[in-house]
């Protein structure tokens, strides 16, 4: 289960701190990530870390974004500075969890929705 948090209303340019904590029964975790689902547009990829620190963004968030995990706490966050009203949307974590060691594959894991609205 994966619980986000953070979201909220913040005029532009201002900054907000999204986390996202996994937990239940847990072996590993791969890749974390953070999406984001506009208004009446289809859901996209913002940032992604790998389990060994890899990380991408999306264009349109580069020098403005930054991910990082913690991964004794299980948890992905997302800082978000000199937020745009083209940010507003909800914002969806993923991890990729691999419950036992026994399991073969890292299935895909989602958090309920985050809103982030942008504007004065």
């Amino acid at each position: 289960q994966l619980q986000a948090s953070g979201g909220g209303l913040v005029q532009p340019g201002g900054s907000l701190r999204l986390s996202c904590a996994a937990s239940g029964t847990i072996f590993s975790i791969n890749a974390m990530g953070w999406y984001r689902q506009p208004p009446g547009k289809q859901r996209e990829l913002v940032a992604r870390i790998t389990r060994v620190g890899l990380i991408n963004y999306a264009d349109s968030v580069k020098g403005r974004f930054t991910i990082s995990r913690d991964n004794a706490k299980n948890t992905v966050y997302l800082q978000m500075n000199r937020l745009e009203p083209e940010d507003t949307a909800v914002y969806y974590c993923k991890q990729e969890i691999r419950p036992y060691s026994y399991s073969r594959i890292y299935s895909d894991y989602w958090g309920q929705g985050t809103l982030v609205t942008v504007s004065s």
